[in-house]
């Protein structure tokens, strides 16, 4: 057998990866690797995080899917420190696309991929990256909260999330381009979710960690943490960024004019953010899927912005708000019908503005 690193030259690396030795570590939903294998044996070893080995009372552990030729073979929770999962196993040599994808949000659980197994006389090529990129910002309606689970009287679970039916994804495969992913479910620009509006969730704020490799209760080997470990933006280069975010902030504005106006200074002060570290990207900003009360704000704060920097490549658009009468997801999250119709709202309009 030869035991081959999930590196650059072997494997197209998806979404925000983080190499520690030998092993290839994911966070963010939707990263994962794609590969071309030519062979009989292929086995993929999947390393848990610190909470497969200290245990996750509420089963919360990554998930993961395994697609060998665009079908899914294996969608596995990772809740033992590592995982062996035989891919291919054939006879007679053939030839693959096979990809891994973590289907889970950052926030609980991370994992690393180690070595691939294969054969004495099997090959592994990077996939082919597709002609564009974009990266999505967002939270839990991005990382496809609850869309396996129809029920919206259930909570939280990483078993039920699954990025691949969520509108970033589709609005990806609609433009048939590839994409990377920061987005944690309760997240906002100055607020996360709270039920209470008197009471600010200020440790839940995507642009407090967009720097780094992912927002993470999880560790990497020997504690690392994923939060506090810098992300080298010249690695992945979208040509589209699309801000999702204002639905938690809403749980906190409310009607406030005064908490709506500081959701808009700040969504301004995160725009300069994103453009300074993606320069030549056009920004779209979006809202509305869970509730368009703060899409005026949203507005606002891309004109404010435009003003003020004289940078006309940003634009807004509100996504279509889901209807009930049909049903939601877990938490009245949106289904997977409302994502694709987000999707084919969000895909075309990108892709007229980018002339793709």
């Amino acid at each position: 057998m030869n035991y081959i690193a999930a590196d650059r030259e072997h494997v197209k690396q998806m979404g925000r990866c983080h190499q520690i030795g030998d092993t290839l570590w994911l966070a963010m939903s939707g990263s994962g690797i794609g590969t071309r294998f030519t062979g009989r044996h292929l086995e993929i070893l999947i390393r848990g995080g610190s909470v497969t080995e200290r245990g996750e009372p509420e089963g919360n552990y990554a998930r993961v899917a395994v697609y060998v030729d665009g079908v899914r073979i294996r969608d596995e929770m990772i809740d033992v420190p590592q995982k062996r999962l035989v891919v291919i196993d054939r006879e007679y040599p053939g030839d693959y696309a096979v990809q891994v994808i973590k289907l889970s949000e950052s926030a609980m659980s991370v994992i690393g991929i180690e070595p691939l197994v294969t054969g004495e006389e099997d090959l592994l090529v990077p996939l082919p990256g597709k002609a564009h990129l974009v990266e999505f910002i967002g939270d839990s309606i991005t990382c496809g909260y609850g869309v396996d689970d129809e029920d919206s009287s259930h909570g939280f679970s990483t078993a039920t999330e699954d990025v691949t039916r969520a509108y970033a994804h589709h609005t990806a495969r609609l433009l048939d381009a590839d994409y990377t992913l920061f987005s944690a479910s309760g997240f906002g620009i100055i607020s996360g979710y709270t039920d209470d509006p008197r009471r600010r969730m200020a440790q839940q704020r995507i642009p407090d960690y967009y720097h780094s490799v992912g927002f993470s209760r999880d560790r990497f080997p020997g504690g690392a943490d994923p939060t506090k470990t810098r992300w080298d933006f010249s690695r992945l280069r979208p040509e589209a960024v699309v801000v999702n975010l204002g639905t938690n902030d809403d749980s906190f504005c409310q009607d406030t004019p005064e908490k709506q106006q500081e959701y808009m200074d700040a969504y301004q002060r995160f725009l300069c953010d994103v453009r300074q570290c993606n320069p030549q990207a056009e920004l779209f900003c979006v809202l509305g899927i869970m509730g368009q009360r703060l899409c005026p704000w949203m507005e606002r704060a891309c004109e404010n912005y435009r003003h003020r920097t004289g940078d006309r490549r940003v634009h807004t658009l509100r996504l279509p708000e889901q209807d009930g009468s049909i049903g939601y997801a877990a938490n009245f999250h949106p289904l997977e019908r409302f994502h694709l119709a987000a999707a084919e709202a969000l895909a075309p309009y990108i892709k007229k503005t980018m002339n793709w």
